[in-house]
């Protein structure tokens, strides 16, 4: 990417894996590449308020890599004594309070240093809000990212002007459609969710992490499919490798920073895979090839339903056949493997990479 190039940076939600974001400020900012703005769900909310309120990276590292358990979450006991299934939330609204506190204060989206939009929905309506566009930037920032970090039966609600708020990850946790508001010419999107990576005993961990779960694959669902027929301004997506930690882990905070870092540096050395003016769609592109191992397909049609029109048919033995097996994916693509209940599919990476195809063309 150009140091002249306008983008956005979209940070999604991911709970503890978020801090990666972290690591991705750093990567942007050690080559003096500044994004016009920043849109943030959830933690990417926090990060990116912290940043854009004047904190260097390397104060966010070490903030990050001290945190511990109690400095967010702490059981709302009281509440879930007294109100049970009435209780606003499993943790108490305190602790982030005061995080939230140390790292922004009082100051209102006019008096960051880098333009910020952070992404909420209203509990009531179902509302989308993005605060920090124009006409909603005149509140504190903490509350609006308070707001942002609320998921829904973990932390409480943020009243707003008289209207409660949540985690706006619940509908979108990736939101770069804000970069059509905002005029961005590419957008960097950075994902930390997991749901495509296979978790095993999650239903020996509790409720909590259940929900948790659950959340997770709904969110990434709706994900592929805005991403699925994206346009333009084109998007670049960048994946950290923190699939394998939970949202709630403490043991992995030094190493979730490094990897976000890893991730970017990794996306900002390869110029090459960027995506240029007009281009439309999710960058990087990569050829692969896909195939179907006959002797484990069952004929269910699971692929029929769950891949892009067309790529798949069902041949007299009602086998599943790949139409076009040589194809060009983004890192979203792809996502209609993981339904095939034999593992049947698989896509491997093509012999001529999709840049040099590029190039070539």
């Amino acid at each position: 990417m150009k140091s002249d190039t306008r983008f956005s940076l979209v940070l999604g939600g991911g709970g503890m894996k978020g801090l990666a974001h972290i690591g991705v400020l750093q990567a942007l900012t050690e080559r003096g590449l500044l994004p016009t703005h920043i849109v943030g769900s959830s933690v990417g909310a926090l990060v990116g308020a912290a940043w854009s309120a004047g904190h260097s990276v390397a104060e966010l590292r070490e903030i990050a890599v001290n945190l511990r358990r109690k400095d967010i979450f702490a059981v709302a006991h009281a509440d879930m004594a007294f109100k049970r299934m009435r209780s606003p939330a499993l943790f108490r609204r305190e602790p982030l309070d005061t995080l939230l506190e140390r790292l922004v204060g009082d100051i209102t989206f006019h008096e960051l240093d880098h333009p910020l939009v952070v992404n909420t929905v209203d509990v009531n309506s179902g509302m989308q809000v993005f605060w920090g566009l124009e006409g909603l930037d005149e509140i504190p920032v903490r509350e609006a990212v308070f707001a942002s970090c609320a998921l829904p039966g973990f932390l409480p609600p943020r009243e707003i002007r008289g209207r409660f708020y949540v985690d706006g990850a619940t509908v979108d946790n990736l939101p770069v459609g804000t970069a059509l508001v905002l005029g961005a010419d590419v957008v960097l999107a950075v994902d930390v969710s997991a749901s495509n990576a296979f978790r095993a005993d999650v239903q020996d961990e509790g409720f909590a992490s259940v929900f948790a779960r659950a959340t997770e694959i709904a969110m990434q669902s709706l994900l592929e499919l805005r991403l699925r027929s994206w346009g333009t301004p084109p998007i670049y997506y960048v994946h950290p490798r923190v699939e394998h930690i939970s949202p709630f882990s403490f043991d992995h905070l030094r190493e979730v920073v490094e990897e976000g870092y890893r991730a970017t540096a990794a996306a900002l050395d390869h110029p090459d895979e960027w995506p240029q003016p007009g281009d439309g769609g999710v960058y990087p592109k990569r050829g692969v090839i896909v195939r179907v191992q006959r002797e484990r397909c069952i004929g269910c049609g699971a692929c029929l339903v769950q891949a892009p029109p067309g790529m798949f048919v069902l041949d007299a033995q009602g086998k599943a056949v790949v139409t076009r097996p040589e194809q060009e994916w983004s890192p979203v693509d792809g996502e209609f493997i993981r339904h095939c209940p034999t593992y049947a599919i698989s896509a491997r990476p093509a012999a001529t990479p999709a840049a040099t195809r590029r190039q070539s063309g």
